[in-house]
């Protein structure tokens, strides 16, 4: 049930390929914790996920073989997995999602928080990345100081966004995560090798050209470019308790067991690298609301 009262939190969402998990579990925490949320698309029609994290198919290296592509190894393992398609079935189908907001309409004071959630196909990721509106949009909500969510991609998108105050990323200055390289790089080798062999660029948005070195823009390189420091890069460390849990990318957190998830908190920011985090990430966020919102009201 929504608390009256309350602005929304905008998640701002591609016109297609987003991830399912990332949004729609964050969706459903925020709903579940009584938060009013608004999507937000370029031109304000549904956006759509990408198909093949829904469903698993065409991921496995028999995946262009119409009778075969149901038979599902790899894919099974790689697509949402149930408590995600869950939340992406009701989300759907909810009044806020079918009737999502232009890009151009977009204004920092109606919201309370903003979510930035990922994806990795580049036929719909890039025109959500590159999107100049949007990045201004991100800026003038950073430096609003209010809640902000980034997750996977999500991240390039806050790095991307320049502050009004100091002409520099938003980031910069900050601690933050991402997806990480060693994560995108074994995506990447698995379509490479025993995967999605006609397609093997699918887990990687941008390709490196010319003499750029492996992994140059990959999400983290690209992440770390926009911070005061590379090392304010987060990625689990070696100490951290559950360490193979965490940084191996075989397992998912859940509502009932965050061990595998990594989140990181700077301020009114939260983020995580990929949708094994999402529980964790949502739950952060949500709790980073509450807090902001409780605060707001005793002013």
């Amino acid at each position: 049930m929504t608390i009256p009262g309350l602005r929304p939190v905008l998640i701002v969402l591609p016109q297609r390929d987003f991830d399912p998990s990332e949004v729609a579990v964050t969706w459903k925490v925020l709903a579940d914790a009584g938060s009013p949320v608004i999507f937000a698309t370029p031109d304000g029609l549904p956006a759509a996920a990408d198909p093949l994290m829904l469903s698993g198919e065409e991921l496995d290296l028999w995946g262009r073989i119409p009778i075969l592509r149901k038979i599902r190894l790899l894919g099974l393992g790689l697509r949402a997995n149930n408590d995600a398609r869950r939340a992406y079935a009701s989300m759907r189908t909810s009044p806020s999602f079918l009737t999502p907001v232009p890009y151009s309409t977009l204004s920092v004071d109606q919201y309370d928080g903003l979510v930035l959630p990922g994806g990795h196909r580049a036929r719909g990721m890039r025109q959500y990345l590159e999107d100049q509106q949007l990045q201004r949009f991100v800026g003038d909500f950073f430096d609003a100081d209010k809640p902000v969510a980034a997750i996977c991609h999500g991240v390039v998108l806050a790095a991307r966004s320049l502050s009004a105050r100091t002409g520099k990323s938003v980031l910069y200055g900050r601690k933050t995560t991402a997806l990480t390289w060693r994560l995108e790089r074994a995506a990447w080798s698995m379509m490479k090798y025993v995967g999605r062999v006609w397609d093997p660029t699918y887990y990687r948005t941008y390709l490196e050209s010319g003499s750029e070195p492996l992994g140059y823009r990959s999400v983290q390189a690209e992440v770390s470019r926009a911070l005061a420091s590379p090392d304010d890069f987060r990625d689990v460390p070696r100490e951290a308790a559950n360490y193979f849990r965490k940084a191996s990318g075989l397992f998912r957190d859940s509502d009932k067991d965050k061990r595998p998830a990594w989140v990181v908190r700077d301020g009114h920011y939260v983020s995580a690298r990929w949708p094994g985090d999402v529980h964790a990430f949502a739950a952060a966020f949500a709790a980073e609301l509450a807090a902001y919102r409780a605060a707001a009201v005793t002013q």
